[in-house]
């Protein structure tokens, strides 16, 4: 999926497309002529929700990263491009947010959890076993 016009493989239209006809309608002027729109942070942080829910987590992580690059104080945007990184198989670029994310916030308990699983996915399972840890102390499992 790359832009508004996008549809799914089954001929639906991709989750981004409908998030963007949302705002159709802002800033019409009265005569019927719309008031040029730049989209702002908020409405790429729904379109890369959307497409992390459809699961083009390639596309969710290019727009994640465009935003984290842009606002890179929130935890929210950040551990979303993590997970979209660690779920594209970008285990690296997964490994460095998620510990930007701890760094930020050492009690985002999620990011600890998925930062062990980063890690056992790389095979480095004695370094996983202290995240582990820590999330077991958050009272999280790998069912979570």
């Amino acid at each position: 999926m790359s832009d508004f016009n996008d549809f799914l493989p089954n001929g639906e239209a991709a989750p981004d497309r409908w998030v963007a006809a949302t705002h159709l309608f802002d800033g019409v002027a009265p005569g019927g002529v719309p008031a040029p729109h730049e989209e702002g942070p908020f409405e790429r942080w729904e379109r890369a929700n959307a497409r992390f829910e459809a699961r083009d987590y390639i596309g969710a992580a290019n727009l994640l990263a465009a935003l984290v690059e842009e606002t890179p104080g929130p935890t929210g945007p950040r551990l979303l491009l993590a997970r979209a990184y660690y779920h594209s198989a970008q285990l690296r670029r997964a490994e460095e947010q998620l510990r930007e994310v701890i760094d930020r916030d050492p009690v985002e308990h999620y990011a600890h959890l998925l930062l062990a699983r980063t890690l056992e996915r790389q095979g480095r399972h004695d370094e996983a076993a202290s995240w582990n840890r820590m999330a077991a102390a958050f009272g999280l499992t790998a069912a979570e």
